[in-house]
Formats: C-alpha cells, sequence, structure tokens
C-alpha cells in the first residue's frame, strides 16, 4: 500500500486509552503499540480517503459506467477495427 502520509515527519507523542489486558498481552508478545497503532491508523486513513475520494467522484464514475453500458468508451475512435 502506497503511503497516504508523510513517512519522514516527525513522531509526536499522543496519549490513547486502550484495554488495559489487550495491552498488557500485547507487550508480553513484544509488540510495539506505536508502531502497532502508526500501521492500522495508516490503514485507516488510506481506506477513509479512498471513501472520500469515491463520494466525491461518484457523479462521474456513474456517468462514465453508463457511457460504457451503452457502448460509447472515449478510445473508440483510436480503434483501428
Amino acid at each position: 500500500m502506497a503511503a497516504t502520509y508523510d513517512k519522514s515527519a516527525p513522531k509526536r507523542a499522543v496519549n490513547v486509552s486502550i484495554n488495559a489486558d489487550l495491552a498488557a498481552r500485547a507487550k508480553q508478545l513484544g509488540v510495539n503499540l506505536s508502531d502497532a497503532l502508526e500501521s492500522r491508523l495508516a490503514e485507516l486513513v488510506a481506506i477513509a480517503e479512498r471513501q472520500r475520494w469515491l463520494a466525491e467522484n461518484a457523479e462521474a464514475i456513474a456517468a462514465y459506467n453508463r457511457r460504457v453500458a451503452e457502448g460509447k468508451i472515449l478510445s473508440d475512435f483510436e480503434r483501428p477495427f
């Protein structure tokens, strides 16, 4: 997945609240909470950005799909057959 944020940006301390048992088990297993949170947060941001883009472009996508369904695609004029 391509980064949707600046991976070279400096780290910033933030406060989060998580289930105590889950935190203890993660620590016991050697899970790095900062890395895990950053990785999952990047995934969630990418998903949200994709959903926003799709919503913002829904009308254009629907119009293009209608054109294709009617057999009128933009590259028709370039076809040699």
